[in-house]
């Protein structure tokens, strides 16, 4: 599988600037973890993340729902790239009380490009399932 998935709402708890802001270090974060399991699915080990290029596009905020996608792109000798993006799919109603909004298109909120390494020694043949 050269893909990952990810869909969560992001708590008050991941909150951390005034107003409900959430960190951009969270969302890197979930991208380290769906790169992490594209690199088992891949190589039946974790690998090692050596760099990741992000770009904050939108503000993220507690109670938003985001899914996170990370797909391998390229594929050398230990190295792996991966194509990481982070998309707002709800987001609270700002009036207040429980109401939430369903954005009529997903909005880009990250998105990054990862490089990771496997070690010859570390990689394995994973069998489909």
């Amino acid at each position: 599988m050269n893909e990952s998935l990810i869909r969560l709402r992001m708590a008050s708890g991941d909150a951390h600037y005034a107003g409900g802001l959430v960190d951009g270090a969270r969302v890197l974060q979930l991208f380290s973890d769906a790169v992490t399991e594209i690199l088992i699915r891949h190589d039946g080990d974790e690998g090692l993340m050596r760099a990741m290029n992000a770009e904050f596009l939108a503000p993220v905020w507690a109670g938003d729902y985001l899914e996170i996608r990370a797909i391998l792109t390229k594929v050398g000798n230990t190295s792996r790239t991966i194509e990481c993006t982070a998309h707002k799919l709800i987001t609270p109603d700002l009036s207040g009380g429980s109401a939430a909004q369903l954005l009529a298109e997903p909005q880009l909120v990250t998105k990054a490009l990862a490089t990771a390494v496997v070690p010859l020694d570390k990689q394995r043949v994973v069998k489909p399932r």
